[in-house]
Formats: C-alpha cells, sequence, structure tokens
C-alpha cells in the first residue's frame, strides 16, 4: 500500500508544479504594476470606444504623434475631416492622422511624452491588463455616479463589460474630466493620476460638480472611426478601412486583404512608424528588433534595387559631350575663317606683279643681243621705202601701169 502511494504521489506533485510554471509562460509578463495601469489610464478611460482605441494604437508612434501635433500647430483653427484630409498623403499611421481631427487630444499626448510612450509600451506588452483596467475604472465612475448617457455619449453595459459610443456618429466629443472627481476618490496615494489642464469652459464651484466636461463636437464623415474594442477578446480590431487609412505596409496591406473578405481584423504593430525611436521594455525589442532592422540580405536587395545607369548608357553620356575636334586642337589657325577660292584669284590678280630689278651687266647683254635685229628691221625699212621711188622713175610719174 505505501509503494503505490509512493507510486503515485511523486508524479501528483510534479504535476502540481508544472502547472503553475506553464500558465506563468502563457501568461503576458507583467512589467507595470496595477497601480501605474491605473495612473496612465485613469484621464483617458471614460473616452468613447471608437476614439479611446485608436489613441492606444497612436501612442506605439510617439515621434509620429509629436510631428502631427506640431503640424496642428502650425495649421491652427483645422480639425475634424478638413485636418485629416490635409495629411491624408503623409505617411504616417493611419491612427495618428486620425487625431489631426482633434488637436487637443494631440496637443496633451505631446506635451506628456513620457506618458505616450509608457501608455504604448503597456498597450503592447499588457493588452489583455490594459482593457481590463479601463473596465474597472469604469465601473468605478458608474458606482460614484459620474457615468451615463447623456446628449453626446450612450452608456451601455452588455455581458458584464461597459460600452461606450457616440450618440451622433458625424459629431465627435472629447470629454474632460479630473480623475481626482469623477472615479469618487482615489486608492493610490503613492500614484496619482495622470491630470490635463482643464479645457476652455471647465469649472468647478462649491455646491456644483461637473463630472464630465464635453465642451464643443467636432464635425467628422460617416464611418471616420476604423478601429474598435473586442472586449470578451481582449483585444483593438480594425472593422473597416477608411479615406485616410492608405495601406503602405505589409501588415496594412493584410488588413485591407482580410476587411474584404468581410470580417474584423486584428490590430497589429508596425515598428516601421516608430522612426528608430528604440522600445524601453526590453521584452519588444527583442519582439520588433527583426521588424525594425532588416537583415543584411534585405539590405543588398534594396541596394541592388537601386535603378543604376547601364555600362553604355554612361558610354552614349560621354560620347555625347561636345569635345574639340582633333585637327582644331593640332591647327587652331585653320578654324579661323578662309576667303573663298574666288575671292582668292580676284585678289590675286589685282595684286601688281613683282618689279624687276634691272641690272647694268643685263642691260649690255640684252642690248647686244637686240643689235643684229635691229639692224635687219632697219634695212627692211629702207628698201620698202626705196621701191615706190623705182616705180616712179618707170612710169614717169604716174603711178604703176594698168594690166
Amino acid at each position: 500500500m505505501r509503494t503505490c502511494l509512493v507510486r503515485w504521489l511523486f508524479p501528483l506533485l510534479a504535476l502540481l508544479m508544472a502547472v503553475p510554471s506553464a500558465l506563468a509562460q502563457s501568461a503576458p509578463a507583467r512589467t507595470y504594476t496595477q497601480a501605474e495601469l491605473d495612473q496612465m489610464l485613469a484621464p483617458i478611460a471614460l473616452y468613447p470606444d471608437p476614439l479611446l482605441s485608436q489613441i492606444l494604437m497612436a501612442s506605439t508612434y510617439p515621434l509620429e504623434v509629436v510631428k502631427a501635433a506640431r503640424w496642428s500647430e502650425q495649421h491652427p483653427g483645422l480639425q475634424g475631416d478638413e485636418a485629416v484630409r490635409a495629411v491624408e498623403y503623409e505617411d504616417w499611421d493611419p491612427s495618428v492622422k486620425s487625431l489631426v481631427a482633434f488637436p487637443r487630444v494631440l496637443r496633451m499626448m505631446s506635451e506628456r511624452l513620457d506618458w505616450t510612450q509608457d501608455l504604448g509600451e503597456a498597450f503592447l506588452e499588457q493588452e489583455p491588463y490594459v482593457m481590463d483596467t479601463i473596465q474597472r475604472l469604469r465601473e468605478r465612475a458608474r458606482a460614484a455616479g459620474n457615468l451615463g448617457s447623456n446628449d453626446a455619449m450612450m452608456v451601455s453595459q452588455q455581458g458584464g463589460m461597459i460600452y461606450i459610443e457616440y450618440a451622433d456618429p458625424l459629431v465627435v466629443y472629447v470629454p474632460y474630466y479630473d480623475p481626482l472627481l469623477v472615479y469618487g476618490g482615489w486608492w493610490w496615494p503613492s500614484y496619482p493620476p495622470v491630470r490635463w489642464a482643464p479645457w476652455p469652459g471647465y469649472a468647478v464651484r462649491p455646491g456644483i460638480s461637473v463630472s464630465i466636461y464635453l465642451g464643443s463636437g467636432v464635425r467628422v464623415s460617416t464611418g471616420f472611426f476604423f478601429g474598435a474594442f473586442a472586449w470578451h477578446e481582449h483585444r483593438v480590431n480594425i472593422v473597416r478601412k477608411t479615406y485616410y487609412y492608405r495601406p503602405v505596409t505589409v501588415i496594412e496591406r493584410r488588413h485591407v486583404e482580410d476587411l474584404r473578405r468581410g470580417a474584423p481584423v486584428r490590430w497589429q504593430h508596425e515598428p516601421v512608424h516608430r522612426g528608430g525611436i528604440d522600445y524601453r521594455r526590453p521584452a519588444l525589442r527583442e519582439r520588433y528588433e527583426q521588424r525594425v532592422r532588416p537583415a543584411p540580405v534585405q539590405r543588398e536587395t534594396r541596394e541592388r534595387a537601386r535603378p543604376a545607369p547601364a555600362p553604355v548608357q554612361r558610354e552614349t553620356r560621354e560620347r555625347t559631350r561636345p569635345t574639340p575636334a582633333p585637327v582644331q586642337r593640332e591647327t587652331p589657325e585653320r578654324t579661323r575663317p578662309a576667303p573663298a577660292p574666288a575671292q582668292r584669284e580676284i585678289r590675286d590678280r589685282t595684286r601688281p606683279a613683282p618689279v624687276q630689278r634691272e641690272t647694268p651687266e643685263r642691260t649690255q647683254r640684252e642690248t647686244r643681243e637686240r643689235a643684229p635685229d635691229a639692224r635687219k628691221d632697219q634695212r627692211r625699212e629702207e628698201t620698202r621705202d626705196a621701191r615706190p621711188r623705182d616705180d616712179d622713175q618707170r612710169t614717169g610719174g604716174r603711178g604703176r601701169p594698168d594690166n
């Protein structure tokens, strides 16, 4: 009997010891305590679900949030669809683009950048705990009598979860409230809630308690928000493709392809939009390191994909460059304009003939050579003159006789 008991006891103890370790491996690590999660989520837990889901997405891209906030400061007065269409072709994440419609939200996220980074990393690493914390904070506000439906928001409870939706999907109100008042007191003295500066119009006077202040609404188009909570599944989904949700990265294209099938798509973080900002948590660095820093093969592929001129094109470019001819380099005088052949002949003809100088020796020689010829000519002239005289003597001065 004792042998059988020992035989079954050791396997049972080993199994009991293995169960907690397996559960610890399956559950996400709690890097932020519950007090820290309550502290960072207190100022936004009562926001309507569509807006809150896209704030959580955008908080994972702190650098783009700062860029969008600066753009909003440089374009005062732009909000709603008008502002989002102005940044439609920016290479920001769609969640960041959507917040340009609400300048106050961007301003508070940019001013509290440490809070934004903590919120984004908590959402990436502890998404189920973040969503559970939001529900507990809503439950506290409802129990204190400060959360209920009104003309701007509809508050409902389904399956133990509290949903907050807009009464008019074309008019968005961004609520403001004081976490120290709306939750009926604060329970973490060492971790006071994050608080914003009061918005214009919010006031608390003795005897009058303003739990949630809505302010003025912002007009948007139909189907403006693409994010939604799946509370029971502890995740954030993409439920539609909006006009500013342009698929640029591989993950975004995959989201669009899945949406065409008619089913919600689970949102996935895209490290490319972080702009080189490192993750604070080691677990996140290990998870997204390969996607943030491409492998050497991918770098080589990118370099090879760059368009480079072919060798033939380079030679052609060199040949098309104007270069002086070799003849012009050797004899630059030939490049001078030369007169036409006809002009040369005219010039040669008009030039006076060269004058030959006469020497005494040459003159005497020519005189001696020409003397006999001159004598002969003189004799001929004398003979010619003597003939008519002989004829006259024969005819008696009457001339030649007629035949």
